[in-house]
């Protein structure tokens, strides 16, 4: 018995990079720092689209640090695009988290010191 209208088939389960780097301030940031995020974030998302891994979705500046997101079918695969880029940024400490599925409780995620 058919449930549904259409065979449609699954979407694979949206993987994600999270990368944080802390800031030399409390707050935002400075110009200088902007720049090189935005700057790593371009070559970044250059480096994903090349290899057809997904896409580099954005950031977000505030308590001290920025995060970098990224996202695609296998989150492996996605950092390896990205790691050049996101070993490049000079600000320390930093890590990434690999998220392997959709963001919900017992999801596999793997943290990567930068």
């Amino acid at each position: 018995m058919q449930t549904a209208l259409f065979d449609l088939p699954e979407t694979p389960p949206e993987h994600a990079v999270v990368a944080r780097f802390h800031l030399d301030c409390d707050d935002l940031g400075d110009p200088d720092q902007w720049s090189l995020v935005f700057a790593a974030e371009r070559s970044m998302g250059a480096a994903v689209k090349a290899a057809g891994v997904g896409e580099v979705d954005g950031n977000e500046f505030g308590g001290g640090e920025v995060v970098i997101f990224a996202y695609g079918p296998d989150a492996e695969t996605l950092y390896r695009a990205m790691e050049p880029g996101l070993r490049a940024l000079p600000f320390r400490p930093a890590h990434a988290v690999l998220r392997y599925g959709e963001p919900v409780d017992g999801v596999v995620t793997e943290r990567i010191e930068l």
